[in-house]
């Protein structure tokens, strides 16, 4: 698997939420910051404030796209001005969106100017988080480019149609659809960000292809030997000026992060997986369960039969 796809299937648990949500002005509601999650908005039809306590109002229209990584609190509303409600998505819950479990609702309010909202939430575990999750900001607002995103614009639209007319397959069809979404967004967003001589980081780094070619290869396959030298071929540089471009842009060694990323994705296989051990060493690059039980204390704190029998 590519770095991205990889992320995402380790990062993501349980089921992703949505809902398309028609909002009557006037209106304004809270949505309550939720550690552990990452919460989105799209505006399809009619335009709205996104409102937070430590940043400017930011006016929405048809199409733009609100992304908080972090599980951030914020409030949409038909106004700067109107009040908003108790944080909630759904009349009765404490959870945002916890009612909204692939629907469609009708907020009903003063027979105002109506506004049609995508919003959703995806789980995610603390636990596993990816460096290059941490990175991102606490809030993406991607304004409307249906010419320059058009896999996007799709992905909502599909989206759209689903939870508005829901028919048979749908409840298979909603998830994915979600998947897709958080994938096209955050790769147009790591696409788009500017490239400079000092930048640095993970937006850097999948902008970089010598430094993108070597994490390929190590995700692709985490159980080969790899050696700097290795890997420096496989991003088509000499070993030390790879070496120096990987630290410089990921922030850690190309080995140091192959050994993190071999601890995380054997951590996921034994959540998962009724594999042996030795079966999970293997596949992670190590001949001898004993190696692999003492480089996964080191990482994880526990040994990893400890780790499976607590998951």
């Amino acid at each position: 698997m590519d770095v991205l796809s990889d992320v995402l299937a380790v990062t993501r648990t349980g089921r992703p939420r949505s809902a398309h949500v028609r909002w009557h002005a006037p209106w304004g509601q809270e949505f309550a910051s939720v550690p552990g999650s990452a919460g989105f908005q799209v505006i399809l039809r009619g335009s709205c404030w996104l409102r937070s306590p430590d940043a400017e109002s930011i006016r929405l229209g048809v199409g733009d796209v609100v992304f908080l990584p972090h599980g951030r609190g914020h409030t949409l509303a038909d106004s700067p001005e109107t009040p908003v409600t108790a944080p909630a998505c759904g009349p009765d819950d404490h959870e945002p969106y916890a009612a909204y479990a692939s629907s469609s609702v009708d907020r009903s309010g003063d027979g105002g100017a109506v506004t049609v909202v995508l919003c959703g939430a995806y789980e995610l575990d603390p636990s596993r988080t990816h460096p290059l999750l941490l990175t991102l900001p606490d809030l993406i607002h991607l304004p409307a480019h249906s010419d320059r995103r058009p896999e996007l614009s799709s992905a909502v639209a599909l989206l759209a149609a689903e939870l508005e007319n829901p028919r048979l397959g749908t409840d298979a069809v909603v998830p994915a659809l979600l998947d897709t979404l958080l994938l096209y967004i955050l790769r147009i967003w790591f696409k788009e960000q500017p490239a400079g001589e000092n930048t640095t980081g993970w937006a850097a780094a999948l902008n970089d292809p010598p430094v993108t070619a070597a994490l390929h290869a190590m995700h692709r396959d985490p159980a080969a030997p790899w050696t700097v030298a290795e890997l420096a071929a496989e991003a088509g540089l000499s070993r030390a000026p790879f070496a120096k471009r990987f630290a410089l842009l990921i922030g850690q060694p190309p080995l140091g992060y192959l050994t993190w990323w071999r601890m995380t994705t054997a951590a996921r296989l034994l959540r998962t997986s009724d594999a042996p051990l030795r079966s999970i060493a293997a596949q992670v690059g190590y001949t001898s369960e004993f190696a692999f039980a003492h480089a996964f204390k080191r990482t994880h704190g526990t040994p990893p039969g400890a780790y499976r029998r607590k998951s």
